[in-house]
C-alpha cells in the first residue's frame, strides 16, 4: 500500500467532503480515504498495482473540485 496527499480546491461543506471521499472509494485498489475539509486535503491508501494517484486525482476532478 501507498498513500498520497492530494490537495483539494473548492470543498465548502460536509457534502463536498461526502463527495470526494464517495468518488475515491469507489475506485477499486482504494483502501482508505480520510478527506479533510479544513486542511482541503484528501489522505488516499491505494494500491499502485491497480490504481494511479493520477486516477485518484481525475475522480476528485470529475466531483467538480480542483487539484492542486
Amino acid at each position: 500500500m501507498k498513500e498520497a496527499v492530494i490537495k483539494v480546491e473548492g470543498m465548502m461543506c460536509e457534502h463536498c467532503v461526502s463527495a470526494v471521499t464517495k468518488a475515491v472509494t469507489a475506485l477499486q485498489g482504494v483502501a482508505a480515504v480520510t478527506v479533510s475539509l479544513e486542511a482541503g486535503t484528501a489522505t488516499v491508501q491505494y494500491d499502485p498495482a491497480k490504481v494511479s494517484v493520477e486516477e485518484i486525482k481525475a475522480a476528485i476532478e470529475d466531483q467538480g473540485y480542483d487539484v492542486i
